[in-house]
């Protein structure tokens, strides 16, 4: 291997280690907090490490499949704790956890090849193969995403409100911000709430408003809406099996459209059928790649404010390392839920954060999968221009031209990544769960 060789090599390495140090981060981050945090943001390390594996699987599987030389598949990076032949692919895990590779014959024209290994190495084979290969990391990424969206929807279930009461305002907000804040009675409000004044309790299931069936939560504030407040109406409720038949007059919150009741709703978790999970999963993924393509078109203009003191009301608010997703994924964790909605939190984290990664990955930029695929297609489209005039294959790009840019793509990265990182230690942003 020349010189340029072993840079790009380096480079590689250099990645694996900056994002081990980040986790590593994280988690000294949080080991002065709670047990329930740090245990958060070992789960999120645990998912992190699966995403990447299943990363190098994705290049793997498809170069094996192939039938490309594939020396090496190894969890971990460092020294070798164990390792085991299979064929002529080797086995094994690294003394440090943070990721894993995949060592594939003959990856760039500047790699020194046996003569022996080239027909089978990967540049020699078609473009089409090479470009599946590629794109199988990014891949992997978007198939775990679609498996958690979906097993999230099927096994877990989707948060709903239902008609039962949690807990009753004892107030009327004076102000429509108010209505659905922790605090709705802070500002003193406009006197007793109508819930209360009719003898609403937590627990109570409402099952009729003003003579109409209410069967779930958005029937009742569909009826709420069509009522005129400061009209007495009948509510019937049941409250320890019975049937209670009560009447509430309605209030009114100023500026807004729905009379105002006064009561908290449960929350329940509705289980989707088979083809609705793969709906919703799909519904979910979509979104979720147009908000982290928004994301990587908001990062320039967050740089200026990661340490603005306000940095959550700015774009900056919006972007994170793994050591801010990490700290996220603690807080949610250790927050007061239930564990349908932490499960579902992290779920949706994990989730992101794959797709996320499954898009910055493909951009065209050496070092990422990406500019290997934008190198590979130039390739394919400079060979087709040669077809048609005639002329011989030009054959494979040159990387060594391009080791250039690609140290200074690395650097960016780097750079960024670090202040990041830095942004989430000195100046994190706190969600509230």
């Amino acid at each position: 291997m020349g010189q340029t060789g072993r840079w790009l090599a380096a480079v590689r390495r250099a990645r694996v280690w900056i994002l081990a140090a980040a986790i590593l981060v994280a988690i000294i981050v949080a080991s002065g907090s709670r047990w329930d945090f740090l245990l958060g943001i070992l789960i999120f390390v645990l998912a992190l490490l699966i995403s990447v594996m299943l990363h190098e699987f994705g290049h793997f599987i498809t170069a094996k499949k192939f039938g490309m030389r594939v020396t090496q598949f190894f969890v971990g990076f460092g020294t070798t704790l164990w390792s085991v032949f299979r064929g002529e692919t080797e086995y094994g895990v690294k003394a440090l956890p943070f990721g894993g590779f995949v060592k594939i014959t003959g990856m760039t024209s500047m790699e020194e090849v046996d003569v022996a290994d080239e027909p089978r190495s990967f540049r020699n084979q078609p473009g089409w193969q090479r470009i599946i290969v590629l794109a199988a990391g990014s891949f992997m990424h978007f198939v775990l995403a679609l498996f958690l969206l979906f097993a999230l929807a099927l096994g877990v279930g989707m948060a709903e409100n239902s008609n039962q009461i949690s807990a009753v305002t004892s107030c009327v907000p004076d102000n429509v911000t108010a209505v659905n804040s922790a605090t709705p009675c802070a500002g003193g409000g406009l006197g007793t709430s109508p819930a209360v004044k009719a003898g609403l309790r937590a627990s109570d299931r409402i099952i009729s408003l003003a003579g109409k069936p209410v069967t779930s939560f958005n029937q009742l504030h569909s009826v709420l809406k069509s009522q005129q407040p400061g009209v007495p109406v009948p509510i019937v409720i049941v409250r320890n099996g019975h049937e209670l038949h009560l009447t509430v007059t309605l209030a009114k919150v100023p500026k807004d459209s729905v009379s105002y009741l006064g009561m908290e709703p449960v929350t329940i978790y509705q289980r989707d059928s088979f083809g609705g999970s793969i709906a919703f999963a799909g519904s979910q993924f979509a979104d979720t790649i147009t908000s982290s393509v928004s994301a990587i078109g908001r990062l320039p203009a967050a740089i200026p404010d990661l340490f603005a003191k306000d940095r959550a009301k700015t774009p900056a608010g919006d972007v994170s390392s793994v050591v801010g997703v990490g700290d996220v994924t603690g807080d949610v964790v250790a927050a007061s839920l239930p564990w349908q909605a932490k499960v579902t939190l992290v779920m949706y984290l994990v989730a992101s954060l794959n797709i996320f990664v499954g898009l910055f990955n493909l951009l065209p930029l050496l070092p990422l999968d990406g500019g290997h695929l934008a190198v590979v297609i130039f390739e394919r489209i400079r060979a087709w221009f040669a077809r048609l005039r005639g002329r011989p294959d030009p054959g494979l790009v040159d990387i060594q031209k391009l080791v250039p840019v690609s140290l200074l793509v690395f650097a960016v990265l780097v750079g960024l990544g670090t202040l990041l990182i830095a942004a989430d230690i000195f100046n994190p942003v706190h969600i509230q769960v």
